[in-house]
């Protein structure tokens, strides 16, 4: 007799059942496998039938060990142990407080409430090394401001769906300190104004996968063209708005890429 397909496997992060059609599991949005597997074709005597969409109690692994596939029944997607249990419901809290701190620090700035000079790079650092977390949010222009935290609010939201909260922090200070730290290397008066480098960052962060399908010739979910599109549009900022660092930018690019090829390259191997 022939053997029936799967009707569902199960994600390794939160223990939900997921169609075994897909590359990444709603629930948490842990990536299941690489690329997608190829659908059955249809036409043959033998072929296997389009299965009725039904209600089906959710399942769970077996908690007794040396049981790789064993299922149960159950009610409500459980908590696979030792991994971290990630929503796609829940709130990015990581990035509407990167976002929020942003319009603070335009407001406070635009306001008079605070100098300048106190939260943005204007020359060498002189030892205030903390101008390079501050000047991230630091804005002088609404549409810069703008441009730059919906990025930011759009890729952060994406990335901390997929990874969690804290590796949007990690992306985030990382590609714009390190974008920051090069443009006050590199110039002898330096201007390093807003988080174009961070928001570059998370943007390539994110696209590493799709990126890599893309190149190998696999499907893809994500939409480069309107990630290149943006990340044109960051790039291009520093042309209109001289307290945007191009340098920066850049380098914080290139910094979200390793990052996110480590992060693609250290998760495991599945379907």
């Amino acid at each position: 007799m022939p053997s029936t397909p799967d009707l569902f496997v199960v994600c390794k992060q939160c223990g939900s059942e997921v169609s075994p059609y897909i590359t990444e599991c709603p629930y948490c949005g842990h990536r299941l496998r690489r690329r997608a597997p190829d659908l059955p074709r249809g036409g043959g005597a033998g072929a296997a039938r389009r299965p009725r969409r039904l209600h089906l109690p959710r399942l769970r692994r077996s908690a007794r060990e040396g049981e790789g596939a064993v299922l149960a029944p159950s009610r409500r997607p459980r908590r696979a142990s030792g991994a971290t249990s990630l929503r796609v419901d829940a709130r990015p809290y990581a990035t509407i407080a990167l976002v929020v701190l942003g319009c603070a620090g335009w407001i406070l700035l635009r306001g008079g409430y605070v100098g300048i000079d106190k939260l943005m790079i204007i020359g060498p650092l002189d030892g205030d090394w903390w101008k390079l977390f501050s000047t991230q949010f630091a804005y002088l222009n609404g549409l810069y401001a703008f441009v730059t935290l919906l990025a930011v609010a759009i890729f952060g939201w994406l990335l901390e769906r997929r990874r969690g909260p804290g590796i949007v922090l990690v992306v985030f200070f990382g590609a714009g300190v390190s974008g920051a730290l090069v443009a006050s290397a590199v110039y002898a008066l330096p201007l390093v104004s807003g988080a174009n480098g961070a928001a570059l960052g998370l943007l390539a962060a994110w696209a590493v996968p799709d990126l890599i399908d893309a190149r190998a010739g696999n499907y893809y979910e994500g939409d480069l063209l309107g990630v290149a599109a943006i990340a044109a549009l960051l790039l291009a900022v520093p042309y209109a708005r001289p307290e945007a660092s191009w340098l920066a930018g850049v380098t914080g690019a290139v910094v979200g890429l390793l990052l996110g090829f480590g992060m693609y390259r250290l998760e495991p191997s599945e379907g």
